[in-house]
């Protein structure tokens, strides 16, 4: 069900995931992304999450730039891109995408946060003007033993392109 406040703006349903509706809605001349729950999920407490913790890797310049969020659902700054997956098959040039994911990977590391697909990124990065930005929060967790940078280290083994 499509958060009340939003309405107004007509939101169009852009993508869908297992846990998670992304609609795009334009105010004030400026794109946004509204993400709510997939009522076919049965994950409790997600979009809740990836608010969470887009507040805080937002201070370090990581994730979408949160606009707001409230009880089901969490509202960013709509980013024009192409999936990680995409830019890997069509551009040059990978080891600087890689060098500032591994460096945004650190960061997630060095404040104890898992967030548990770097292993399988390729829908889970987008780059928009060779600069790569991490989305879907909904899964992160605090641990005291992340993975994320050697999670990517075996992404990037595992891929078959220019590094």
């Amino acid at each position: 069900m499509l958060i009340k406040k939003f309405e107004k703006y007509n939101p169009k349903l852009f993508a869908k995931g297992k846990r998670g509706l992304i609609y795009v809605f334009v105010k004030n001349n400026k794109k946004y992304a509204l993400k709510i729950k997939n009522p076919d999920s049965f994950a409790m407490g997600r979009i809740e999450n990836e608010a969470k913790f887009l507040k805080i890797l937002n201070k370090y310049s990581i994730g979408p730039k949160l606009v707001e969020s409230g009880d089901g659902y969490v509202c960013y700054n709509f980013i024009n891109a192409e999936y990680l997956k995409d830019y890997l098959k069509n551009k040059d040039n990978h080891k600087i995408i890689f060098d500032k994911i591994m460096k945004q990977c650190e960061i997630l590391d060095s404040l104890g946060i898992n967030k548990e697909e770097m292993h399988h990124p390729n829908k889970n990065i987008l780059v928009f003007k060779n600069k790569p930005i991490l989305i879907d929060f909904e899964r992160c967790r605090f641990t005291t033993r992340p993975k994320n940078v050697n999670q990517f280290k075996e992404f990037i083994r595992r891929t078959k392109v220019n590094v």
